[in-house]
């Protein structure tokens, strides 16, 4: 499995990803799942992939060899719009060629990708492509997207993100989001692949590639933890019986009523009694005689 996540920001784009796929607890790898894009001074583009190797790196290939549909890849597309549907292209194109022969082997088509960068004269753009090859663009109201194990990552990024987000804080966030993913699903791992792009700049200037030794993501991994217990236990237990306002948990709600609670009715605590009535015996018919004429 794997963990990506890409912001768009009023300032620039963050990307980042993990490095681990398993096909079991036995068979686990690391295989880089960002790839970059870049014409200096015209364009920038970051790529990351999540779901069946075989099928993203068959996709990312193509990519690489600059292949052409309808004349566009991406590197002459006139816009990032234009370059996602190249990738889109891509991707119809690797299911046209193998998907027959994964259904074959009972092996579902899967590829999710997130894609970003910006093309001369045009804002940075984030986009969410799907297996099909359609995709749907981040928006300042959602300018997030995430892909592969994102339910551990998620709850920071929907309390602390939003599009005027500087990008130092937004790396910090991303990070801890990654961290969180670590911490609950063994199927992410380092090491981590991260891009933080600055608007307009139409290059790559800030990359890492961080693991357990990273300085600062060690002190994230330690921080974050802390943090979370010392606000845990800073919150004030709940009160049952009255007292301050805040602290009172029995309180009843608007909408419902309070929980039902069904209880052993006193005749149905009693057993039963077997009963003595005997059922009559029936009577026999005696079969009648004819006389003789």
């Amino acid at each position: 499995m794997t963990y990506c996540v890409g912001l768009c920001l009023k300032d620039g784009l963050v990307f980042l990803s993990d490095t681990r796929t398993n096909a079991g607890v036995d068979q686990i790898g690391t295989f880089r799942k960002m790839a970059l894009f870049q014409k200096d001074g015209d364009r920038f583009f970051a790529m990351m992939s999540a779901g069946n190797l075989a099928v993203t790196q068959a996709v990312k290939e193509i990519l690489l060899q600059g292949q052409l549909f309808n004349g566009i890849n991406l590197w002459n597309a006139e816009n990032s719009h234009d370059a996602a549907v190249v990738i889109g292209e891509a991707v119809k194109q690797v299911y046209d060629r193998d998907h027959k022969a994964l259904e074959k082997a009972g092996i579902d088509f899967n590829c999710n990708l997130i894609f970003g960068g910006q093309v001369k004269n045009e804002r940075p753009r984030l986009f969410n492509i799907y297996s099909a090859g359609n995709f749907i663009e981040a928006t300042p109201e959602t300018c997030y997207f995430q892909i592969g194990e994102s339910k551990y990552g998620k709850p920071i990024l929907d309390r602390v993100l939003n599009f005027s987000t500087p990008l130092n804080l937004a790396t910090k966030c991303a990070l801890i989001s990654m961290d969180s993913t670590l911490k609950s699903n063994i199927s992410v791992g380092v090491p981590l692949d991260m891009v933080v792009y600055e608007k307009d700049s139409l290059q790559a200037t800030k990359t890492v590639t961080l693991d357990e030794d990273n300085p600062y993501f060690a002190m994230i991994h330690s921080s974050w933890g802390e943090k979370l217990r010392e606000a845990f236990n800073s919150i004030p237990e709940p009160n049952w019986h009255g007292g301050k306002k805040s602290n009172v948990i029995s309180v009843p709600a608007r909408k419902m009523g309070a929980i039902p609670i069904h209880k052993l009715s006193s005749k149905a605590n009693k057993p039963s009694k077997p009963s003595s009535r005997v059922n009559p015996k029936r009577p026999t018919k005696k079969s009648a005689t004819k006389k003789k004429a």
